[in-house]
């Protein structure tokens, strides 16, 4: 009996304490969320990636950096919209609109700032025309040709991200291999249900791609003539009823949290930062909110392709600035022709 005490408390000791970079993504860190009985529950993500190699492929993907003085953004004068509703899909707000659906892949590639960005701003195309254009943005034109938004693949700016759509502009171009706009996404998805040999992901230097002014062979019009602009490029306030007001007015938006080693375990429920130690800045897109068992949440398509999470999708709390998630919200106005 008392042997199997000591158990019982070296057991629950384990569940309690700070989990490490050391046993990031293992069971005992998707134990010790479901464990604590969270608003959320954890599970095996990823598991096409070697175990051993998972911290090092979700660090690359996380790749937000801190956005210098100079470059940020002017915040946007809101005026809280006063029936605000409890719950709000940009999905089912705006279904003719297709890129709200979409889960994109990012591959093995720090490129999130451009992925949430181009998302984002391929939504706002879509509903300011009442569904008339239908711009599937390029990540690839994005990473690879803005200069000044940061490194490409080794990370950047979401707010010089905006700024770049509004002074340059950005052709159209859909994932890998889909043949899909201008500049399809040249960086292969690595963590999916492919057919054949897995892309060995986190064992390749994945660079960022060449920029080229020019589309594939065979699209229908030149680089230049591909060119969406955008009007306008804004932060949106740390507040939570703002940010509701501007994506149910005008769209989906982009936002930027801080990923901690339990978050690339979610699998359902309202995500809250429940253990372990941070392991960078990622972009991601912020298309709705609601309430589940009490728990306010924002709800979030992430680039970690469909097989990730909830169909590539999440839920954050609300209201609470969880991981900061609130506090890099960026949007933008697009130009119609």
């Amino acid at each position: 009996m008392k042997l199997l005490a000591v158990l019982c408390v070296l057991v629950v000791s384990a569940w309690a304490s700070p989990l490490t970079e050391e046993n990031f993504l293992y069971n005992d860190i998707v134990d010790a969320v479901n464990m604590q009985q969270t608003s959320w529950k954890a599970g095996e993500n990823f598991e096409f990636i070697p175990k051993q190699d998972r911290l090092a492929y979700v660090k690359k993907l996380c790749g937000v950096m801190p956005t210098p003085e100079h470059m940020k953004l002017p915040v946007k004068n809101i005026v809280a919209a006063q029936d605000l509703p409890d719950t709000f899909d940009s999905r089912t707000q705006w279904p003719n609109c297709p890129t709200i659906k979409e889960v994109r892949d990012q591959g093995d590639c720090g490129s999130c700032w451009a992925f949430g960005a181009v998302e984002a701003m391929s939504d706002r195309i879509c509903i300011k025309s009442a569904g008339k254009v239908n711009a599937h943005l390029s990540a690839e034109d994005m990473n690879d040709c803005c200069r000044t938004c940061g490194n490409g693949c080794n990370g950047g700016f979401p707010e010089a991200a905006w700024q770049y759509w509004k002074q340059e502009g950005l052709v159209t171009g859909g994932q890998y291999n889909t043949k899909q706009g201008c500049q399809p996404y040249t960086i292969k998805a690595c963590d999916h249900h492919v057919v054949g040999k897995l892309e060995p992901c986190a064992k390749k230097d994945s660079k960022t791609p060449k920029c080229t002014h020019k589309c594939e062979a065979g699209y229908n019009v030149s680089y230049t003539q591909d060119k969406h602009f955008g009007m306008s490029a804004y932060a949106v306030k740390r507040e939570e009823t703002q940010i509701m007001t501007e994506i149910m007015t005008n769209g989906p938006v982009e936002g930027a949290f801080t990923v901690y080693a339990d978050f690339p375990t979610y699998k359902s429920g309202v995500y809250k930062h429940t253990t372990g130690s941070a392991l960078g800045g990622h972009a991601i897109k912020l298309i709705g909110w609601g309430t589940e068992n009490g728990d306010k949440y924002w709800l979030v398509a992430n680039s970690w392709n469909p097989d990730w999470g909830s169909a590539g999708f999440f839920k954050i709390l609300r209201g609470k600035d969880e991981c900061g998630i609130e506090s890099g919200i960026v949007g933008g106005e697009p130009k119609l022709s």
